[in-house]
C-alpha cells in the first residue's frame, strides 16, 4: 500500500516507510528502531537514505541524541500515526472475517420445510459466532442465485445443483420424499405409491412452480399423470395439518412429516421405488472455507443424520 503521490513527483511513499518513522519516534536511536523493525541498523540506515533521496528532503537530525525529526519527519509521523493504526485495525477485521469471528451470514432457504430443522440449529450457532450477523429468508420471492452472486445474500440452502465455477455447492445430506396422507386414506394400504393413484387425490403443493416441484418433474409428468386438482398451501404445518383431517395429500421430505407419523395423525410412503435428493449449501467459491459457513454446514449434517 502506498501514500497517494504528490501529482508533480514520482515519491511513491511506503507503509514500511511509515513503519520506520513511526519506530524512530518511538525509540529515539537508529538502533532501538532497527531492532523494533527486525532489520540490521545498516538496512534501516539504507532505507532512510533511499526515501530522503527520493524527498530531497532531510528526515532526522545526524548526531541528535536522541534522535530528534526534521520538519520533514515529522510531517511523516504525524501521516503515520493516522494511516498505521487504520491499518492495524483493517487487518483484524480482515482477519476476523475470513476466521469467521465477525461479518454477515444472510442465508436463504429453496425449501420451505427446511426451517424446520434449521431453527433448532440456530441459537447453538449464535453463541459460537456471536460477531457474525445472521439473517434468514424462508423461501425468497426472487433469484437466489444472482443475489448470492451479487453479495445479497451468502448462503442458500438448495437441492438443486448449478455446474458453474463461480459457485460451491457444498453436500450436506440426503433425503428421501414421500407422499403423506390421512391414517384412513385409501392408499394407507398400499407399500408404495404409484403416480395413477393420485388421478383422484386433491395435491396439496406449495404456491411455486411445477418446474420446481419433484413429485411434478420426477414423478408425475414423466407418467403424463395430473392429480384430481391441486390446492396451494404455503405454510407446511398447515398442510400436514389438512394431510391429517383427510383434505389432500401432499409430497414431502421424510423429516417433514415424521412427527405427525410417529403419533399416528398420518401415514407416509415412498413414491414409486423412492426418490432421493440432496440438500447442499450453496456459496460463492471465494468464500467456501468460512469457518463460520463450514461450522454451520458440520451442525447441519450432524442434524440430519448424514
Amino acid at each position: 500500500m502506498g501514500v497517494p503521490n504528490n501529482p508533480t513527483s514520482n515519491l511513491n511513499i511506503d507503509i514500511k516507510h511509515l513503519k520506520t518513522i513511526s519506530a524512530l519516534a518511538e525509540q529515539g536511536s537508529l538502533a532501538g528502531a532497527a531492532l523494533m523493525q527486525n532489520l540490521t541498523q545498516s538496512a534501516l540506515s539504507h532505507q532512510l537514505k533511499e526515501l530522503e533521496t527520493r524527498l530531497n528532503l532531510e528526515l532526522y537530525l545526524r548526531k541528535s541524541r536522541p534522535l530528534v525529526l526534521t520538519a520533514a519527519g515529522q510531517q511523516l509521523l504525524n501521516l503515520a500515526r493516522q494511516v498505521l493504526p487504520a491499518l492495524a485495525q483493517t487487518e483484524r477485521q480482515l482477519q476476523a472475517l475470513h476466521s469467521g469471528d465477525a461479518g454477515r451470514l444472510h442465508l436463504a432457504l429453496d425449501c420451505h420445510s427446511c426451517i424446520q430443522w434449521l431453527l433448532p440449529l440456530l441459537p447453538d450457532f449464535r453463541r459460537q459466532w456471536p460477531g457474525v450477523d445472521l439473517e434468514v429468508e424462508s423461501v425468497p420471492g426472487f433469484d437466489a442465485i444472482s443475489a448470492l452472486l451479487g453479495g445479497q445474500l451468502d448462503l442458500l440452502l438448495t437441492s438443486d445443483v448449478q455446474a458453474r465455477g463461480d459457485l460451491h455447492f457444498e453436500p450436506l445430506f440426503a433425503f428421501d420424499l414421500t407422499l403423506v396422507m390421512a391414517s384412513d386414506s385409501r392408499l394407507c394400504h398400499k407399500t408404495q405409491i404409484d403416480p395413477i393413484d393420485l388421478l383422484q387425490e386433491v395435491l396439496l403443493v406449495y404456491p411455486v412452480e411445477r418446474a420446481r416441484m419433484d413429485v411434478f418433474s420426477r414423478f408425475l409428468q414423466p407418467a403424463g399423470v395430473e392429480p384430481a386438482r391441486c390446492k396451494q398451501v404455503d405454510n407446511t404445518s398447515v398442510m400436514l395439518q389438512m394431510a391429517a383431517a383427510g383434505l389432500g395429500v401432499a409430497a414431502l421430505p421424510r423429516w417433514a412429516s415424521e412427527e405427525f407419523v410417529r403419533q399416528s395423525l398420518l401415514e407416509s410412503r415412498p413414491l414409486g421405488s423412492g426418490i432421493r435428493r440432496h440438500m447442499y449449501g450453496a456459496v460463492r467459491a471465494a468464500d467456501r472455507d468460512q469457518a463460520c459457513l463450514q461450522s454451520l454446514f458440520e451442525r447441519i449434517r450432524t442434524k440430519m443424520g448424514a
